[in-house]
């Protein structure tokens, strides 16, 4: 059993707009239930993980993968005794800036914002999601989230420097994240790595004992297995082993935090943001393990050819759509015509662009460049 962390509560600060308590909510759970409620949520559904739509009903896409994260990273705040409310939170968020078509999507639009000296990244995308893009209440644009939150956002996958641009001031730049927030990371870590292997398990790209030779922890599960459940269906021998190895890398996280903290000897949350580094970290051995399930998915995933061709051809379809609505910006839907009032057109495009669907990305390229 672990002992419980000796780090006082997470006090949210407050939001940018006030509002007065809700009667049977905290703070971060109307946070949950905002970003819940968002399109932006939503349009998760119909954006690719790694695997396009169409190719297999089973495959993750955006959304499923967000939901995996929550249950990963609850698990582990919960085993810490932190604030599963704010993790939770932080999970459903952490990938509501993701453009179409996964990472190839998100490089697209960086290369096309650069020729305007901007930018693009995900994770401040979701930042301006619920801080101005998502428009659901009168008195301010955005959803009007916590401090914490918002922070979360920016910071559980990189840290933010001092110089950071003056809409990020707020958000403590210089200071390490929280504890949820640092574990979120790899949470999502855990998430993805076992899920592409599902993926790709699922859609024949290799099998259980060519996995085996590339991880060694996973030959040793797959015995375990063998012994236990002599005459089991392929399938069902497969999520057997990946269901312990699920459970040796939240173990791991589990393991290695705690252990960082006791280090660490921190008390506080304001301890573990004064620190030089992060204290959210896997055990060694699970370390290593998500090393080589990483490299086996760069190796024989990421690479294979019917997904590159799937990528080519849609970033060739995101490029040219992007090219023609910044010439003809009034072709954009009706909300983002309207801030073409207040911001240049090649800000609006982007934005209207990160926040589309795969199929609906695909539906106006065909109507509006055939």
């Amino acid at each position: 059993m672990l002992g419980r962390l000796r780090l006082g509560p997470l006090q949210p600060r407050g939001r940018k707009y006030p509002e007065p308590p809700h009667p049977y909510r905290n703070d971060f759970q109307r946070d949950r239930d905002r970003i819940i409620h968002s399109r932006a949520f939503r349009r998760l559904e119909g954006k690719t993980q790694v695997f396009a739509a169409g190719l297999h009903d089973h495959f993750r896409n955006r959304l499923t993968h967000t939901i995996e994260v929550s249950q990963v990273s609850r698990t582990v705040a919960t085993a810490l005794h932190l604030n599963e409310e704010y993790t939770e939170t932080l999970a459903l968020a952490h990938d509501l800036g993701h453009p179409p078509f996964a990472h190839v999507g998100e490089k697209e639009l960086n290369r096309q914002m650069a020729k305007f000296g901007d930018s693009f990244e995900h994770n401040r995308h979701a930042l301006r999601i619920v801080d101005e893009l998502e428009r659901r209440y009168a008195r301010f644009d955005g959803l009007n989230l916590t401090y914490e939150v918002r922070e979360g956002i920016i910071k559980h996958s990189r840290e933010l420097p001092l110089n950071a641009e003056p809409d990020l001031q707020d958000l403590l730049p210089g200071k390490r994240p929280v504890l949820e927030a640092q574990l979120l990371d790899l949470a999502d870590e855990i998430a993805y790595n076992t899920a592409d292997i599902d993926d790709a398990f699922c859609g024949e790209i290799f099998t259980i004992e060519q996995i085996c030779e590339s991880i060694p922890t996973f030959s040793e599960l797959a015995e375990a297995a063998d012994t236990q459940f002599p005459g089991a269906p392929e399938q069902v021998r497969f999520w057997e082993i990946q269901r312990q190895l699920m459970n040796v890398l939240v173990g791991g996280l589990i393991h290695g935090t705690a252990q960082a903290v006791e280090a660490a000897d921190v008390e506080s949350v304001e301890d573990v943001r004064d620190l030089p580094t992060r204290l959210a970290q896997f055990t060694p051995e699970a370390a290593e393990l998500s090393s080589q399930m990483r490299q086996l998915l760069i190796n024989r995933v990421y690479s294979y050819a019917q997904l590159m061709e799937d990528r080519s051809a849609a970033v060739d379809k995101l490029r040219g759509l992007f090219e023609f609505l910044v010439e003809h910006p009034d072709r954009v839907s009706g909300y983002y015509r309207e801030r073409l009032a207040e911001e240049p057109p090649y800000r609006v495009v982007c934005d209207y662009l990160a926040g589309m669907t795969d199929a609906y990305l695909l539906r106006t390229h065909r109507e509006l460049l055939g």
